[in-house]
């Protein structure tokens, strides 16, 4: 079931990046930011209020804060590169080298997370970045 999951995140994700790069013609792009992520606070803690999980703020342990927040500057720090490199370059340039996240959120999950790392994985891991090396210098 998780699959299913991430090909639509996958789905929305390229949707993004179509309608960020028609959104940010002619406007700051951290001005785009702070404008999608305010729609984004606002559709997640609708989200929670209307689960009723809002509840749970009061079992979030030290661990859990710390890290969801500096989960929370590194969306941030991305979704600021990304959109100023959209505005800079093509979609079909951007939106795919962007994913080269991919790859070193595999080798950031073998190393800080001790997750198994197959050949299957490192061949796929050397094509993306293989794809990424290519489409920069396209």
């Amino acid at each position: 079931m998780w699959w299913i999951y991430a090909l639509l995140s996958a789905l929305f994700a390229a949707i993004t990046a179509v309608l960020a790069k028609i959104g940010i013609k002619g406007i700051d792009s951290n001005l785009a930011t702070a404008i999608r992520t305010v729609v984004i606070l606002l559709m997640s803690w609708g989200i929670v209020f209307f689960k009723n999980s809002h509840h749970e703020i009061s079992g979030l342990t030290r661990v859990n804060w710390i890290f969801l927040i500096l989960s929370g500057l590194a969306t941030g720090f991305s979704w600021l590169f990304y959109f100023r490199a959209l505005q800079l370059g093509k979609v079909s340039q951007v939106a795919p080298v962007d994913k080269a996240s991919v790859a070193i959120a595999i080798i950031l999950s073998v190393v800080f997370l001790g997750e198994p790392l197959t050949i299957k994985t490192v061949i796929a891991v050397l094509l993306i970045i293989a794809g990424s090396i290519i489409l920069i210098f396209q």
